[in-house]
């Protein structure tokens, strides 16, 4: 495949498929700068990784003579720190003393912090070079004669705006290059950045539109830029919820509490399922009709009236309509054994449970046994029945778009409508346009939204084959 030459994209091959950007380094200087053409921004909070900021990091640096074999670039690698070993003891006297080493070390530069490198104690800091072998430095603890140290750099490389500095000397020349490369974590940044060319951001969107849609001799001859955002996101906020239809979803466990809080960026559900063992999903059903979640619990004095505290509000008891569902056994509802049409509206009380969801008549809401849901909107909180303790459940739900950076971004079979609902969105908010031209651009949207739902749609020939294939069937299971 070819690599980026000034198309639509701009990734290699390596940084698509591998998460990785590899450089060659022909200079030994300190302070090298590596810049980063990800689509996916990288994320620093430290070069360390015994500092906790290490985990915010969203990639790692390493090094290689041979681009082969790789070695991450730390605080403690070859390439970062080096070692020597003490002529005599050193005593902590907290002020600047010289540090002998027994063998000259020209790579023991001023900022590197000394440390056993054996324990890992740190004794200071050096302050300055006499000569290759004795280092002036502000030693804190008694450092014992033969010592083995490490002088490394306290942070290897920073990162800004993408650019990533190395503050250590890297091994390479012009005749005997080494490489250096940013690996991107996988769980993280990869993923993130898998299938982007489907998408085109909303922040491109704007812009295009303000150039190709705004100026002189156009329909919009000037508008700011803050409106074209807010018809963008509205924009795209409502192709979210019908055309769009970028489900979300996420796996948990349901505890003994039974309950689940609702996802952040959550706007509707489109469907909650346990998993069974063979990994496949079993849709758990609203109990609508069969119980609820009261917004608003009282407590009443002995006459039925709410009791307020000593903020003049209701006090707020717990629910018995709660407890009470928590606590029934679904079974007794679902119809699943012997001896239960008193509670679950069967009048043969003669069939066992190999009969279940066969018998005439039975209430569809209540003859399964895949469990119950409620929203329990007070509380933010998915309540579930008490069968499903403890299984794994999955959330399927729709956003609006606008939650994070990553969701700011439009189908490009879809790019074409959020145009003309930006236009429509302007025209018909402007006293000087024509009533004639706001029916023309809402009709305009509605042709091109019709037809990013049935290219988004995404029917295929063989799915309708495979469907009207089914028909030939004369049992339906």
């Amino acid at each position: 495949m070819s690599i980026p030459n000034g198309g639509l994209i701009t990734e290699t091959n390596r940084q698509y498929y591998a998460g990785a950007q590899q450089f060659i380094i022909t200079s030994t200087a300190v302070g090298q700068t590596f810049t980063s053409t990800f689509n996916t921004d990288l994320v620093f909070g430290n070069s360390d990784p015994a500092t906790g900021g290490y985990n915010l990091n969203n990639f790692k640096i390493f090094t290689s003579p041979n681009a082969q074999v790789w070695t991450e670039l730390v605080p403690t690698s070859p390439i970062a720190s080096t070692t020597a070993t003490t002529t005599a003891a050193i005593i902590n006297a907290n002020a600047a003393v010289n540090v002998p080493i027994t063998v000259a070390n020209a790579n023991v530069r001023v900022g590197m912090i000394i440390v056993d490198a054996t324990t890992g104690i740190s004794y200071g800091t050096v302050s300055t070079i006499t000569d290759t072998s004795n280092f002036i430095s502000n030693i804190t603890t008694t450092i014992p004669a033969s010592t083995l140290l490490r002088f490394q750099t306290a942070s290897t490389f920073t990162m800004q705006g993408n650019v990533v500095t190395i503050l250590t000397p890297l091994p390479g020349t012009v005749a005997a290059p080494s490489y250096l490369k940013i690996q991107m974590n996988e769980t993280t940044a990869m993923w993130d950045n898998n299938g982007s060319y489907a998408y085109t951001r909303l922040t491109d969107v704007i812009d295009n539109f303000l150039v190709a849609y705004v100026g002189a001799g156009k329909l919009i001859p000037s508008v700011k830029r803050t409106d074209v955002i807010f018809h963008a996101k509205r924009g795209l906020q409502e192709f979210s919820y019908d055309t769009l239809k970028s489900i979300k979803s996420t796996e948990l466990t349901v505890p003994n509490s039974l309950s689940l809080t609702i996802p952040q960026d959550y706007v509707n559900y489109v469907r909650l399922a346990f998993v069974d063992n063979s990994g496949v999903l079993r849709t758990i059903y609203p109990a609508n009709t069969l119980t609820t979640d009261p917004y608003r619990n009282p407590v009443q004095d002995s006459l039925g009236n709410p009791t307020q505290n000593s903020g003049d509000a209701n006090n707020e008891g717990t629910s018995q309509t709660e407890a009470a569902w928590a606590a029934n056994n679904p079974r007794n509802l679902s119809g699943a054994f012997l001896g239960d049409n008193n509670n679950s509206d069967i009048n043969w009380s003669s069939y066992y449970n190999g009969s279940l969801g066969q018998r005439y008549g039975l209430n569809p809401e209540t003859s399964q046994r895949n469990g119950w849901f409620t929203i329990d909107e007070r509380k933010g909180v998915f309540s579930f029945s008490n069968d499903l303790a403890n299984k794994l459940i999955v959330i399927e739900y729709v956003s609006d778009g606008n939650a994070y950076d990553l969701d700011l971004r439009i189908p490009k079979m879809a790019e074409d409508a959020l145009y003309a609902h930006i236009s429509h969105g302007i025209l018909a908010s402007s006293a000087q346009t024509p009533e004639y031209i706001v029916r023309r651009y809402k009709q305009e949207r509605s042709a091109k939204l019709r037809n990013a739902k049935i290219r988004l749609s995404n029917i295929k020939l063989d799915e309708i084959v495979q469907v009207m294939r089914g028909k030939s069937k004369w049992i339906k299971y």
